[in-house]
C-alpha cells in the first residue's frame, strides 16, 4: 500500500476529547475515527488490525468444532419477555418499529441462538454442536468512556455450545479455556493475561474472565503473591489485615450524633479509628425475607458472597419503611444489637476481635460505643466473609497478602447450564427416549476490545509496538531520499517486496521531511522500518519497532532471507 493513497493521514496532535491512550494513539495514527461517544468508524488501518484478530479467533474456534454463522442485530421484543430479560436488562436498547412493534438491538445472542438451536436438535444424537459469530453488540452504556474498551456499539466473537449433560459442558468448558489462553498468547499477551475467577450470575455460581494486566486498566483484580491464581473483585476471598488494640472494655453508652452517618466522619466526631465502626445493611430475598449484614466500617458489603452464605438468589436493598418498622430508626442507624428474631443475621469476619466497638443503635441519630462481644452481644455461631476486598487484604487459607492489579477484561466464559434452553424449551431425547433439556455454554471475546487492550499494553512515549501477526503490515519502507535515481531503486524495492507476498506499507510521500516520516512511523507502530535514504548508499536501514538497534543490510540479502 502506497501511503500517498492511504484514505487517512496521522495527525499531530492528541484528540483532545480522550483520555485513554487506546484511543489517543489509534486516531492520531489513523486508525479509529470518533464518530460520537461509544462509536468508532474503524479506518483501512485499523480494520486490517481488526480483521487479523478476528482471524486468529476464528481459527481457534474452528479447531474446538465451533462453526461460523451470523445472526440478526435487530431483535424481536417477546424473544427477551421469554426469558425476563426485556425490562431485566439494564444497558438493552429498545427499539419501536412501524405497526408499534417493539425490538431489541442485541447486546448478546442468547435470545437468538436458543431458539435457532431448537429448529435442529431433537435427539442425544444432535449433541454436543457449537456455533459462533463476529458480530456488532450495541449497549447503552450510561457512560461510554475508554475508547474501544467501553462502546455502545462494539465487536464481539461470541460462541454458544449445546450439550446432553454437565459433564459433556464441563469438558467442553475446559477446551474452551484452553483456545482462549492460546489465543492470548497468538495475540502478544498471552504473559499479561490470567483466567480471573468470577461471579456466574443467574447462570451459575461461577464464571470466568480474562483479565488483561495493564497500569491504566478499568477493572481490578486481586492476584495471589508467585501465584497464577487471581480473583475478580467481587469475589475474592479475603481476610482484614488485624489493626492494634491494647484497651480495656469500657462502658457501654448510646452517643447521640444526629445527622452523622457517613463512616469517616462518624469516626472523628466518636474520636475512634474507622476500623472500630460497623457498617450494619438490611437487605431483603426474592422470599420477601429480611437479613441483616454487618462489615467493619471501612469495607463495603458484597452482595454476591451474601447471596451465596444466605442461599438467597436474589438481594435488594429493604426499603425504608421496612427499615423503620424493624429497627425504630431511619436509615442509616441500623445495628446488630436487639433485631428481631425472624432476622437472620449474617456477621463479617473482619467485625471479630475487637474491642470497644461502635454499631448502630436502632434510635435515629443515635450510635452505641464501647460494644464487646460476650458482654454486649451474643458470639455469633459463625463469622463469613462477605466484604468486597480492597488493598491490602490477606487470603484467608494462605494468610498471604494479596497483589492488587489494574487490568482490561478481554474475554469471558460462561457456563448458562439450562436457564435459556428452559425458556425457549430447547429440549433433546435421550438414549431411553427420556426428554431432557440441553445444557449450554456461553464464551465471548471482543475484537475490538483486545485491539485497544493490545495498544494499552504495547506502546511507548512514541507510539504504537504492533505484534508483528496482527500489525496491519509488517514491513514500513520508507523513502527519505529525493534523488530520482534513489527514488526507482525503492519503488523496484516495493514491487519486489509485495510481489513475493510481503505486506509493505511504502511512504512514497513527497510532502513531508524525513524527520515527519520516521515520526509518523513510530506512531503507526508497523514491526519492521526499512529507511532508504541517500546516506544508506543503495542499503537499507533496517530497525525493528521495538528495538533501539539499526542495521544495514543489503536489498538481495534481506529479500532472500526473508
Amino acid at each position: 500500500m502506497r501511503q500517498s493513497k492511504l484514505f487517512t493521514k496521522t495527525r499531530k496532535q492528541f484528540a483532545k476529547d480522550e483520555a485513554s491512550i487506546n484511543a489517543r494513539l489509534l486516531i492520531r495514527a489513523g486508525y479509529i475515527d470518533k464518530l460520537m461517544a461509544g462509536a468508532y468508524t474503524y479506518l483501512p488501518l485499523g480494520l486490517r488490525v481488526l480483521r487479523k484478530i478476528e482471524q486468529v479467533i476464528r481459527q481457534n474456534m474452528n479447531k474446538i468444532g465451533g462453526q461460523e454463522i451470523f445472526m440478526p442485530a435487530l431483535q424481536p421484543k417477546e424473544n427477551w419477555q421469554a426469558t425476563g430479560r426485556w425490562r431485566g436488562f439494564d444497558v438493552l436498547f429498545r427499539l419501536k418499529g412501524n405497526g408499534g412493534r417493539e425490538y431489541a438491538l442485541g447486546p448478546t445472542h442468547e435470545e437468538v441462538v436458543t431458539p435457532l438451536a431448537s429448529q435442529f436438535v431433537f435427539s442425544y444424537k444432535d449433541l454436543p454442536q457449537a456455533v459462533y459469530q463476529f458480530q456488532d453488540k450495541f449497549r447503552d452504556e450510561p457512560r461510554a468512556k475508554s475508547g474501544l474498551l467501553r462502546g455502545r456499539e462494539f465487536r464481539m466473537k461470541d460462541l454458544y455450545s449445546f450439550h446432553t449433560d454437565e459433564k459433556d459442558l464441563d469438558v467442553y468448558y475446559n477446551k474452551a479455556a484452553k483456545a482462549y489462553e492460546d489465543i492470548w498468547h497468538q495475540l502478544g499477551i498471552g504473559n499479561k493475561t490470567f483466567k480471573t475467577l468470577a461471579a456466574g450470575g443467574t447462570f451459575s455460581k461461577y464464571s470466568h474472565e480474562y483479565q488483561t494486566i495493564c497500569q491504566h486498566g478499568e477493572d481490578v483484580v486481586f492476584q495471589l503473591p508467585n501465584s497464577f491464581q487471581t480473583y475478580n473483585r467481587e469475589i475474592a476471598p479475603c481476610r482484614a489485615p488485624k489493626f492494634e488494640q491494647n484497651e480495656e472494655e469500657k462502658e457501654k453508652k448510646d452517643i447521640l450524633g444526629k445527622g452523622i452517618i457517613g463512616v469517616k466522619e462518624l469516626a472523628e466526631f466518636l474520636n475512634i479509628p474507622v476500623e472500630k465502626t460497623t457498617k450494619t445493611i438490611l437487605f431483603q430475598n426474592e422470599k420477601k425475607q429480611i437479613i441483616a449484614a454487618a462489615v467493619r466500617g471501612d469495607y463495603d458489603i458484597n452482595e454476591f458472597k451474601l447471596r451465596d452464605v444466605s442461599g438467597s438468589e436474589q438481594l435488594e436493598l429493604a426499603s425504608e419503611e421496612a427499615v423503620r418498622q424493624l429497627t425504630g430508626a431511619e436509615l442509616g442507624y441500623a445495628g446488630i444489637i436487639d433485631l428481631p428474631k425472624q432476622i437472620q443475621i449474617f456477621m463479617d469476619d473482619s467485625i471479630a476481635d475487637r474491642v470497644n466497638f461502635e454499631i448502630g443503635a436502632n434510635r435515629t441519630n443515635y450510635h452505641t460505643i464501647n460494644v464487646n462481644f460476650g458482654r454486649d452481644l451474643p458470639l455469633p455461631e459463625k463469622f463469613y466473609d462477605i466484604k468486597l476486598a480492597k488493598p491490602g487484604d490477606l487470603h484467608p487459607d494462605s494468610g498471604q497478602k494479596y497483589k492488587v492489579l489494574k487490568s482490561i477484561e478481554v474475554g469471558n466464559i460462561f457456563k448458562l447450564k439450562t436457564k435459556y434452553s428452559d425458556a425457549f424449551s430447547l429440549n433433546y431425547q435421550d438414549k431411553d427416549g427420556k426428554i431432557k433439556p440441553v445444557q449450554m455454554g456461553c464464551y465471548g471475546i471482543g475484537p475490538g476490545r483486545v485491539m485497544g487492550s493490545i495498544v494499552e499494553v504495547s506502546h511507548d512515549d512514541k507510539g504504537i509496538i504492533w505484534p508483528e501477526n496482527i500489525a496491519p503490515y509488517k514491513y514500513h519502507l520508507i523513502n527519505l531520499s529525493k534523488d530520482d535515481k534513489v527514488t526507482a531503486q525503492v519503488e523496484n524495492m516495493y514491487k519486489q517486496l509485495t510481489k513475493t507476498g510481503h505486506e509493505v506499507l511504502y511512504d512514497d510521500r513527497d510532502s513531508q521531511s524525513p524527520g515527519e516520516k520516521l515520526k509518523d512511523a513510530d506512531l503507526i507502530g508497523i514491526p519492521y522500518r526499512l529507511v532508504v535514504s541517500d546516506k544508506t548508499s543503495g542499503q537499507i536501514e533496517l530497525k525493528a519497532r521495538n528495538k533501539t538497534k539499526t542495521e544495514l543490510v543489503n536489498f538481495k540479502k534481506f529479500i532472500s532471507s526473508i
